[in-house]
């Protein structure tokens, strides 16, 4: 079968391997043609995986053209580049396919879930489904092959089916999961979490603040999700506390990269002058915050990111605050 990916960054690298692996015709796209040539001649993505070789099968093009016989269309790319693709495979498409989402967090206009604005914008006539592949997965180890667990999330089990089946191999196993709304706001909301991580690190504090924040932090992206009609129970799975906990922990997370710089100068001015870096989780939290404002929902760790972020507010501040909140018994 032929699979397009719509990206030739990290993760769209590493999931074609994932299905070079497993015999797909494998046609990278993207618009850096010195990482599409990488992947072409040198089998390689050197900028993001330095030394390491990749699948000779997989190959790479700038022509959109060369994409036109696939039966799915992996989207790797960042949330704000969704619009201009949906426009693109509206213009080229003749025929229906199934997309796979694997980015993670919202439009950034209309604050909807990727998947649906995908379903909004796609031609019915060319849209089979929708289908999002997320979970906790670095692609860096994707790419080395070392054992990871995502979901195919889908309302349409026989998608979600068709995609675990795609994918699943040795070291890359799926789940499925029918609550769209839970592991799609899940997988947003960890981001922001992640960032204060860093920022805790990077104030030096311990295992015992890192604990708290991540407990809290599952509590607040549960109240979020559950508000918009997700199940509790989602969020104790791959997409929910799963994807939160490898985010926060791990040294591949732009987000806990992004959140420990900020938290070592006390301060995001720095961030700010010196990222070239996706960092989703800086956008998320702008979005999750006006929503939760507009609806009255508790997210005081969303907040403090995005007085910290946005306000330039200093994270010790705003961690002494939190602290010092009003006593209360432990709830969701």
């Amino acid at each position: 079968m032929k699979v397009a990916i719509i990206g030739s960054g990290s993760w769209g690298t590493a999931l074609a391997q994932v299905l070079a692996d497993n015999k797909q015709d494998v046609m990278v796209w993207g618009r850096n043609l010195d990482e599409l040539v990488d992947i072409q001649v040198h089998h390689q993505n050197e900028k993001y995986f330095p030394g390491i070789f990749i699948h000779e099968s997989i190959q790479a093009s700038m022509d959109i053209h060369a994409l036109l016989d696939a039966e799915v269309f992996l989207l790797a790319i960042p949330s704000e580049a969704i619009e201009d693709v949906c426009v693109t495979l509206n213009d080229v498409l003749d025929h229906p396919v199934i997309i796979i989402n694997v980015s993670k967090g919202f439009h950034p206009t209309t604050h909807q879930r990727l998947s649906v604005y995908i379903k909004e914008k796609i031609k019915p006539e060319i849209l089979k489904d929708v289908v999002s592949l997320i979970g906790p997965s670095h692609a860096e180890e994707v790419i080395m092959r070392l054992p990871t667990t995502v979901n195919a999330v889908c309302e349409n089990e026989e998608s979600s089916i068709f995609i675990q089946e795609l994918f699943s191999n040795s070291y890359f196993r799926v789940y499925r999961n029918t609550d769209v709304i839970g592991a799609e706001i899940g997988v947003a909301v960890k981001n922001i979490i992640a960032l204060a991580s860093g920022m805790i690190q990077g104030l030096g504090f311990g295992d015992n603040a890192k604990a708290a924040l991540i407990t809290r932090g599952l509590a607040e992206m549960t109240r979020y999700g559950v508000f918009y009609g997700a199940k509790p129970e989602t969020f104790l799975g791959l997409t929910g506390v799963g994807d939160l906990v490898v985010t926060c922990m791990s040294v591949h997370s732009r987000n806990f990269q992004a959140g420990l710089t900020i938290g070592k100068n006390n301060s995001a001015k720095s961030f700010w002058e010196n990222n070239t870096k996706t960092v989703e989780g800086v956008k998320a939290v702008k979005i999750v915050y006006e929503e939760s404002i507009k609806h009255n929902i508790y997210m005081p760790i969303t907040s403090a990111v995005y007085h910290i972020i946005y306000e330039n507010q200093a994270p010790s501040d705003l961690a002494i605050s939190l602290m010092q909140k009003e006593l209360k018994s432990e709830e969701v």
